[in-house]
């Protein structure tokens, strides 16, 4: 049993051992209170590899087996997107504490059970929406909730990419690692479903409020002849856009595209109150925060929010999490509640409004 005074490592395994696994690895490295036990893949060889390269012990090419092994604590869930749900389950009924990575499941219906097994079993259960490691988030949301900017009456937020004009990430038209984003029969729900999550976090995480109701399009543009490379049908979504009211009556604004040009991976959110506004921008590892309150909002001049506390990474928070035995955020249930959203915003481009 861990609690607040033991010394007892985080036994740790790691599922899915592709790109993003090695920054799981990496961060879970760099926290003395983990050991990380095991590796698994499917792929002949990738788990073996993945586990030299971090000095890890154990693995395997079946979840099941290593589940049979039994012995870690808990598992970071880096496997691809249709498979958090299935494995998650798994590791739930197993009685092992799961970090899993966005989205938590392919709809909320799915979230929602994973989140509910998880509460049930009384396990630590959390997700990793990265950009709640980024400091001036925090920041933001401080603001909002010391009630500098009054009540909030307008939110405006994007994510902005543009991999399908610039080839600073590669040829997209070439490489399998982005058409299959491209493409609903290979497991994408285009844009929305692999950044929107992270906007509409960021965006209610900020303001400290959800949507109520909301309207959304949907779009798809014609990319190559027939709308077809290869294998790959391009008929998944490469902009979203939906105006949504909040709890207060407030009313938002929040898209994503990844024809956003000029812009590579770029999160932008504003929010107007009755006092004042503020303004973040993370582009990468740069992030900036600006204010308007007080007497400036007569002059409409901006001031720099300064920072000097970095926060706590989600990593870090899912050990601290195991070790006490309380829960950390964002949770599953926090996710399963934004997949709700995402799901209203297909919904929504089909029929029109729709109620939360």
């Amino acid at each position: 049993m861990f609690g607040k005074s033991s010394t007892k490592k985080v036994r740790l395994l790691v599922l899915g051992t592709g790109g993003m696994a090695a920054a799981h690895a990496g961060n879970f490295a760099q926290d003395p209170r983990v050991e990380m036990v095991g590796t698994v893949d499917v792929v002949p060889g990738r788990a073996a590899e993945f586990a030299k390269t971090f000095g890890i012990a154990k693995h395997f090419t079946d979840l099941d087996a290593a589940i049979k092994w039994g012995q870690f604590d808990a598992a970071a869930n880096v496997t691809p997107d249709s498979i958090h749900h299935p494995t998650t389950m798994k590791l739930l009924n197993a009685r092992k504490h799961v970090f899993c990575e966005k989205p938590l499941a392919e709809n909320f219906e799915l979230a929602n059970e994973m989140a509910t097994t998880a509460e049930k079993n009384k396990l630590i259960n959390m997700v990793n929406l990265t950009y709640r490691n980024v400091a001036g988030l925090h920041a933001a949301r401080k603001i909002v909730a010391d009630g500098e900017l009054g009540d909030i009456r307008h939110v405006e937020a994007s994510y902005r990419q543009s991999w399908l004009v610039g080839n600073h990430w590669g040829a997209w038209d070439k490489e399998d690692k982005w058409l299959w984003r491209l493409s609903e029969k290979h497991g994408s729900k285009g844009v929305l479903g692999d950044v929107g999550i992270h906007i509409l976090d960021f965006t209610t995480f900020c303001v400290g409020m959800m949507p109520t109701s909301l309207q959304a399009r949907l779009k798809t543009f014609h990319k190559a002849p027939d709308d077809k490379i290869g294998k790959y049908e391009l008929d998944a979504n490469d902009s979203a856009a939906m105006t949504v009211e909040f709890e207060n009556g407030a009313l938002g604004i929040i898209h994503a595209s990844r024809f956003m040009t000029g812009y590579g991976n770029t999160l932008r959110l504003n929010v107007f109150g009755t006092k004042g506004a503020l303004e973040i921008q993370n582009d990468h590892d740069l992030t900036t925060v600006r204010k308007c309150v007080g007497e400036d909002v007569h002059t409409q001049a901006w001031r720099d929010v300064v920072r000097t506390e970095a926060v706590e990474t989600n990593y870090r928070k899912f050990i601290t999490a195991v070790a006490s035995g309380q829960n950390g955020d964002p949770s599953f249930r926090r996710a399963a509640d934004l997949q709700k959203v995402l799901d209203a915003c297909y919904v929504a481009d089909k029929s029109g409004t729709v109620t939360l």
